[in-house]
């Protein structure tokens, strides 16, 4: 909802409302702002919303003429072409203002392409499509990159490949032998794109096979780029959509697994994400599903 500050048409109140997503309890999973309607905003205005909630990401949520709903991804520092817990968490409340009480399939316009959505009402999850995944080779210098997350290369499992992935957009996978070299990770994002040469606006996602939640398959975390404005994103929909893929690319070579993501435990965010991933052909499609929360609703003036 808009509304323009009475005997100031220039100055805007807009509704926004905060959800947490990858968890069904409050304070964990990571958080989304989320502004339904959104008809009504230049693109300048999203960006100054999204900073001034100062979320990893906030969504905007506006009609398509070519899908149910179209999805805008910002964060504090730009937009982005995709965004999984958004998408989780606007999707979720979407459903929830609704008051839908079945199961239904939906179509997300996005910049990465029009996604299917499917909620599950029984579950009380969405489950979402991303783009096939993409891998390039890291050229880059390992101690450089190592020591950019508070690490050393001894840390850096090398039974397995540094690279880049994106099914919509680019984080690089840096594979870790031990789950405790986690708790020494302190980023210096500022150093990324001076390293990430190839890709300098990618962000950086440590994994491991060592897991806290002895249900779950892999750990990880997730570095921003320094151009998003934020360093570390609690539970990543896209990067954890990159891990299935690279699970059965590079470390179990197989045509067809679903995996279950952990993800913010060394932040206490502790959030947790389905993955399915399968080859087909030449492409790898991934898809990933969770839950979200809603956590409460506020007034931004721009």
């Amino acid at each position: 909802m808009i509304k323009y500050i009475e005997g100031n048409d220039k100055m805007k109140q807009v509704k926004a409302y905060y959800y947490e997503a990858f968890a069904d309890l409050r304070g964990k999973g990571n958080p989304a702002g989320v502004v339904f309607d959104a008809n009504e905003l230049t693109e300048d205005e999203m960006q100054v919303i999204a900073m001034k909630i100062g979320f990893n990401e906030t969504v905007f949520l506006l009609d398509s003429a070519k899908a149910d709903v179209r999805l805008r991804y910002f964060t504090p520092g730009h937009e982005m072409n995709l965004c999984g817990h958004g998408t989780i968490a606007s999707i979720f409340g979407l459903m929830e203002r609704s008051k839908t009480m079945v199961s239904r399939d939906i179509t997300v316009d996005t910049l990465a392409g029009i996604l299917p959505v499917h909620y599950d009402h029984n579950l009380q999850e969405v489950h979402m499509a991303q783009a096939p995944a993409e891998f390039i080779d890291f050229t880059g210098n390992v101690e450089r990159l190592a020591a950019s997350i508070g690490i050393t290369a001894e840390d850096i499992d090398n039974n397995y490949p540094i690279v880049y992935g994106s099914t919509g957009i680019w984080t690089l996978i840096v594979p870790i032998k031990t789950i405790d070299t986690f708790l020494r990770m302190h980023p210096d994002n500022k150093q990324f794109p001076d390293i990430l040469a190839q890709l300098p606006t990618a962000s950086v996602h440590p994994i491991c096979l060592e897991t806290y939640d002895k249900t779950c398959d892999m750990h990880g975390r997730h570095f921003s780029s320094p151009r998003s404005g934020t360093v570390e994103d609690p539970v990543t929909g896209t990067a954890s959509g990159v891990m299935g893929a690279y699970y059965i690319n590079y470390i179990n070579r197989c045509t067809r697994a679903e995996l279950k993501v952990e993800q913010g435990y060394e932040i206490g965010r502790k959030g947790v994400v389905r993955v399915f991933v399968s080859e087909n052909e030449d492409k790898i499609d991934v898809s990933i599903s969770g839950k979200a929360v809603f956590v409460e609703e506020f007034i931004i003036t721009i």
